[in-house]
């Protein structure tokens, strides 16, 4: 999503006193999935759907984003908002929370840097000390949790920390970092069949400060990489005269392959993963890998003509999911025109976004345990519905 999103807890601020060819080159099957038993499902592709690989069902996954790893950790006050819950128990009651309200699915956005140390991430504050470490342990527990409560885990690379100071944001694409961000993910939860990857939350094209074009992401480049943009995030403005050599997709879902890690792999479109119109045609050659499609109405495929021409097609050839949704209104209607469409094509979808940021419209909770907003009050009803009806 284009427009800032995060912002920090009041609990956090006591503390302190957010068509081209198909790719050619073919790699070797990845390994089979050992099967381990989480309590969740196991989901792989087959053909354009998800099933569990436990008894072949379908899976369609619904659920929620859980935000803080993307940026907590970045601002300094801790890993995520568990750390403000209190408690040793933080990540199963937050996990049987989300599970209570239907979900089986939970999409976790993580830092790139506080993953890996990197740019002086995690960030410490006077009163702890915070190391890549702590954080791949918390992060490890709470996925622990969610599939203990029977929900898959996506792991997505969402953020970066802003060099030289305590603040987060998204750059363009990957970056020859991002190949050892997924190369440590991978190796760690290539054992878990109930989590799958997201490559990267939303590539996008960059403007300057008078919205001249500065870098043009192009199918090509999305899948291959070569191409250099801007090093500034999508929170900072740039001119784009200093770059980086972006990584593509192909080259993403390489290193989660070589780490030995099956499972399937998210890969959002162009326009901040909006725009899926080429997305068969550049896909990388695996055969597990899910088309993630971000919806929000200020986006320019908000309508079922768009959803029609781009993702019905997608859908008939790869599992489609729905990454986020979410609305500059979510009561207005847009949320559930989507929801009926998407259900009609068995495609599901992830709220954004469940978080207790008071000043956001599609912040789903008022607090940690679990109370919803009016939002949360709609999301609760779909999700509770669709696992019934499951």
């Amino acid at each position: 999503m284009r427009h800032a999103r995060w912002i920090v807890p009041v609990a956090a601020v006591v503390v302190l006193l957010t068509g081209g060819a198909i790719y050619a080159e073919r790699r070797d099957p990845a390994p089979e999935q050992p099967g381990v038993e989480t309590g969740a499902p196991q989901p792989v592709v087959a053909g354009n759907r998800l099933v569990d690989q436990r008894s072949d069902a379908q899976f369609i996954p619904r659920g929620v984003n859980w935000s803080s790893f993307e940026y907590a950790c970045a601002q300094g006050w801790g890993m995520s908002t568990l750390d403000t819950l209190g408690g040793s128990d933080a990540a199963e009651v937050e996990a049987a929370a989300i599970a209570a309200w239907g979900a089986n699915t939970v999409r976790l956005p993580l830092n790139q840097d506080c993953w890996l140390g990197t740019r002086g991430a995690p960030v410490s504050d006077q009163f702890e000390e915070r190391t890549s470490a702590g954080y791949r342990s918390s992060v490890h527990e709470f996925v622990t949790a969610l599939n203990r409560q029977g929900m898959v885990v996506i792991l997505d690379l969402h953020s970066r920390k802003r060099m030289g100071q305590p603040e987060f944001g998204n750059i363009a694409m990957p970056d020859s970092e991002s190949l050892s961000f997924w190369r440590s993910v991978a190796g760690e939860y290539k054992d878990n069949p109930s989590v799958m990857f997201d490559a990267f939350n939303e590539p996008y094209s960059r403007y300057d400060a008078a919205d001249n074009l500065v870098f043009d992401l192009t199918w090509q480049c999305w899948r291959d990489g070569g191409c250099t943009a801007p090093i500034e995030d999508d929170q900072t403005a740039t001119a784009g005269q200093v770059t980086y050599s972006v990584q593509g997709m192909a080259a993403a879902v390489g290193e989660i392959r070589d780490a030995g890690a099956a499972q399937p792999v998210l890969l959002g479109g162009l326009d901040y993963a909006n725009d899926l119109s080429r997305w068969l045609d550049f896909a990388p050659d695996d055969d597990q890998l899910v088309a993630s499609f971000h919806s929000y109405d200020f986006k320019a495929c908000a309508d079922e003509k768009c959803w029609d021409a781009v993702l019905a097609p997608i859908a008939d050839r790869v599992p489609v999911l729905t990454g986020e949704l979410g609305a500059e209104d979510p009561l207005d209607g847009y949320v559930t025109r989507y929801l009926d469409w998407a259900d009609r094509h068995q495609i599901g979808s992830l709220f954004w976004v469940w978080a207790d940021h008071p000043s956001d419209p599609m912040a789903l909770v008022r607090d940690g345990t679990g109370t919803p907003t009016e939002y949360g009050v709609l999301a609760r009803r779909y999700l509770r519905s669709a696992a019934v009806g499951s």
